[in-house]
């Protein structure tokens, strides 16, 4: 069976980070997986490290929500831009909840094999994140 094509994995992707849905992520990200997160000084492996990240988002913004809004793909490497709006609910990198609406955008490159992803490079506006729930001045 041929694996699925870089879109669908994309897309169920999406889901499961909208989700937190443990079942997707051992779906969709190889057991090997290597993230690059600027939130995290060294790479996360896996499924489990990825749920970390999203564990983290979810703690300070529990109704994250990402939309996929344009991806280029070139073989079985995918470059995405997103839409991510949440809600400062929870402490957020150290900043206790604002109530802020946030909606910032993010650019991240991935790269599969056999149907899962096994590498990510994000670059999530956390500048943008931190203006938004008043921990850094907007200029």
């Amino acid at each position: 069976m041929p694996p699925e094509p870089v879109e669908s994995v994309m897309n169920r992707f999406v889901e499961f980070i909208n989700t937190a849905n443990e079942d997707l992520a051992r779906e969709v990200i190889s057991p090997d997986a290597v993230f690059h997160a600027p939130s995290h000084p060294k790479p996360l492996r896996g499924p489990e490290g990825y749920m970390e990240v999203i564990g983290m988002m979810r703690s300070g913004l529990p109704d994250v929500q990402w939309t996929l809004e344009e991806m280029v793909r070139e073989g079985d490497t995918g470059a995405a831009r997103f839409t991510m709006r949440g809600t400062h609910e929870g402490e957020f990198f150290g900043i206790p909840a604002s109530g802020n609406k946030v909606s910032v955008q993010a650019m991240n490159f991935y790269y599969l094999a056999h149907g899962r992803i096994v590498g990510e490079r994000g670059q999530p506006d956390l500048l943008g994140v931190m203006q938004q729930i008043g921990a850094v001045p907007a200029p």
